[in-house]
């Protein structure tokens, strides 16, 4: 038995990743797209224009998957025939309609980051445990072959003893309309980009990862951080020093120093579906590239999904993820370190 499974909100990511993969996967059934109402526009009442140009592009859905178009995210909530919402919304949002469509008995696959505070964070996942059902917050990259990659080389002990991990994400400025920039939308570099160095030391580190130090460096522009840093370590004393910014050069980089050798790879978090990520690997033998065939880290974030969905053991293990990552996060952004 297929998923039945709507989208909250027309966005762009859900149109241009969501909706291809979820094409080409078995396990669902695409039911609709919902666009808010006026009453349910984040920030007060939406212009009639504004409406109309959701609907437009919410018209858009229904020509690449079919499905329906919904007039408010609490009609698709209210469906009996919908088991599931995927979520890619502003993070401000997320909670209010995880919350919402976990207390209508729905499961929720949900964009990073889960929330914008742990407490908040917590909610959903104490809510999800009690109903039983499937809460997934899309860190995508994880579920990349690439990482499985990286993990195995770093096992086969080919880079000796690691001794530091180095991660940075970020890129330029996008604009001051752009909800990234945000306050009130849950913007920050912190919550958008810096979630992504902070997955991957904790997966790296493992369960005992802990931050040690960090700093978020204040737009007086915006009100919000532009870029910032931070320290994670584990309790075998291995550390990862992480970097992120909406407000710089671009990077997308995962350094691995070990004892004899020092893997690189320079698109670790946002490879697209048709690139064959590049790890380069340095030892006093020399230099070798691995090519990692291409994969569709969206669709196998769905699968997972999926299993979450369908398998008890599963669901528990992402939610405690999600609450491990949530508080680390709000650590970082309360200076608690």
């Amino acid at each position: 038995m297929t998923i039945r499974i709507g989208i909250l909100c027309p966005s762009n990511i859900a149109y241009r990743r969501f909706l291809p993969a979820l094409n080409k996967h078995g396990g669902f059934t695409y039911v609709g797209v919902a666009c808010a109402n006026s009453a349910e526009w984040f920030g007060g009442h939406a212009a009639p224009e504004v409406l109309a140009a959701e609907r437009k592009k919410a018209e858009s859905f229904q020509e690449l998957s079919g499905g329906e178009v919904f007039e408010g995210y609490k009609t698709l909530l209210e469906r009996a025939d919908v088991d599931a919402v995927y979520l890619p919304l502003p993070p401000a949002l997320h909670y209010t309609w995880a919350k919402e469509a976990l207390e209508r008995g729905k499961h929720v696959f949900v964009e990073k980051p889960s929330t914008t505070s742990a407490k908040d964070t917590r909610e959903l996942v104490d809510l999800a445990r009690a109903r039983g059902l499937a809460l997934h917050e899309n860190y995508m990259f994880i579920y990349h072959r690439q990482i499985g990659e990286i993990r195995r080389i770093i096992a086969s002990g080919e880079l000796g003893d690691v001794r530091l991990i180095r991660a940075s994400f970020g890129f330029p400025f996008r604009g001051a309309g752009d909800f990234r920039y945000d306050r009130a939308m849950g913007g920050g570099a912190l919550l958008d980009c810096g979630g992504y160095p902070i997955r991957l030391a904790r997966l790296l580190l493992g369960d005992s990862a802990r931050l040690v130090d960090g700093r978020l460096t204040q737009s007086p522009d915006f009100g919000v951080d532009l870029y910032g840093s931070a320290t994670l370590r584990n309790d075998a004393g291995l550390t990862a020093q992480i970097a992120f910014g909406m407000d710089n050069a671009y990077q997308c980089r995962l350094e691995v120093w070990g004892s004899v050798g020092t893997l690189t790879a320079d698109r670790v978090f946002t490879p697209p579906t048709d690139l064959a990520p590049v790890l380069t690997i340095q030892t006093n033998d020399g230099t070798r590239t691995i090519e990692v065939p291409p994969d569709d880290q969206f669709y196998n974030s769905i699968g997972v999904f999926e299993a979450c969905v369908q398998d008890p053991a599963e669901r528990a293990r992402r939610c405690a993820d999600i609450l491990k990552q949530s508080e680390i996060v709000d650590a970082l952004r309360k200076g608690e370190v």
